[in-house]
């Protein structure tokens, strides 16, 4: 039998790694996740002819109600990470077009302030609660399909935080 999944492509994607003047990295607990206490950055689709910059700094916005004004924008990956979604996903997420996600992420700093935080900012949200979180415990708060690629990301941009 043949996997009817085996030829959709990935999503691309963007993600943010925002980190505040203390290293500390901005994660989210999503609304619709009932599967457990995971928490993610923001991340989310590209659009059509939008390049990484604008589509970071929307998602950025969409999700967590930082403006642009209060990012400064540290470092990209070098390369696209990739995850697949586990079969008990596949069809029913990402609009069940897409097997996973090839994701650049990028790293900003925050010079807000948290008041500028705001998970209302776009309807509907995303999040339902916030924190900052020591870098090094984000492959403990993702989904378990997703670590690697936050493995990644952090070795990548360890030295910048």
């Amino acid at each position: 039998m043949t996997d009817p999944f085996a030829n959709l492509p990935y999503r691309p994607c963007v993600g943010v790694m925002l980190v505040n003047s203390a290293g500390h990295a901005f994660v989210g607990r999503r609304i619709d996740n009932q599967e457990g206490e995971f928490w993610q950055m923001p991340q989310g689709g590209i659009d059509d002819g939008e390049d990484l910059r604008e589509a970071a700094l929307r998602e950025l916005w969409e999700e967590t109600g930082v403006r642009a004004e209060h990012v400064t924008i540290l470092a990209q990956t070098r390369e696209e990470l990739l995850y697949d979604l586990p079969p008990e996903l596949l069809g029913k997420v990402l609009g069940g077009k897409f097997r996973g996600q090839r994701q650049h992420w990028l790293l900003a700093r925050f010079t807000g302030e948290d008041a500028h935080i705001d998970l209302e900012a776009h309807d509907p949200p995303e999040f339902c609660e916030w924190k900052w979180l020591n870098p090094a415990h984000l492959p403990d708060v993702i989904v378990p399909f997703k670590k690697r690629v936050y493995r990644a990301v952090l070795d990548e941009f360890r030295d910048l935080i």
